[in-house]
């Protein structure tokens, strides 16, 4: 809960920077601005607190998360890219700051290549959402909104 409204971060892993470019075939013609000013303009509908983060940087996506633990976000949104199949780190920033969280693909990552099928987030994420294009986003946001919880802001607290 940031400043009276419930708060939503959602994430972006790698190559989501070329989402509407990258195989449209696969994650549609929407890019990754259209779904950032559709999830603005849900969220001044829902009264909430939307912001937007993207990195091709596992670091960065941890620290982002991290900052998610003070600040007030009730709940994230991730699409972690290729580090869905890989990141123990990220699953693990994820489970330390206690927001709970949707995982969610754009294309439908049980349909595609054996590997793609294993991921390090389903286990614990609150709902997954799946091969819904981008309207998957807006699925996430409402959810997040409608259904969660409000965390307290530790930051205030410390």
């Amino acid at each position: 809960m940031r400043d009276g409204k419930k708060t939503v971060l959602v994430i972006n892993g790698p190559n989501l920077n070329l989402l509407g470019t990258r195989e449209p075939h696969l994650y549609g013609h929407e890019t990754l601005s259209d779904v950032e000013n559709a999830g603005q303009k849900q969220g001044e509908q829902l009264n909430a607190n939307v912001s937007f983060f993207q990195s091709n940087w596992e670091g960065a996506i941890v620290d982002k998360i991290q900052e998610a633990r003070t600040d007030g976000t009730d709940g994230i949104v991730i699409n972690p890219g290729g580090f869905t199949h890989t990141s123990v780190a990220i699953r693990d920033a994820l489970l330390g700051v206690s927001v709970p969280f949707i995982e969610l693909h754009v294309a439908n990552i049980h349909a595609r290549e054996e590997w793609r099928h294993h991921s390090y987030f389903s286990d614990k994420a609150k709902a997954i959402i799946v091969g819904c294009g981008a309207a998957g986003y807006e699925y996430a946001i409402a959810h997040v909104v409608n259904k969660f919880p409000e965390k307290d802001n530790i930051a205030s607290k410390l």
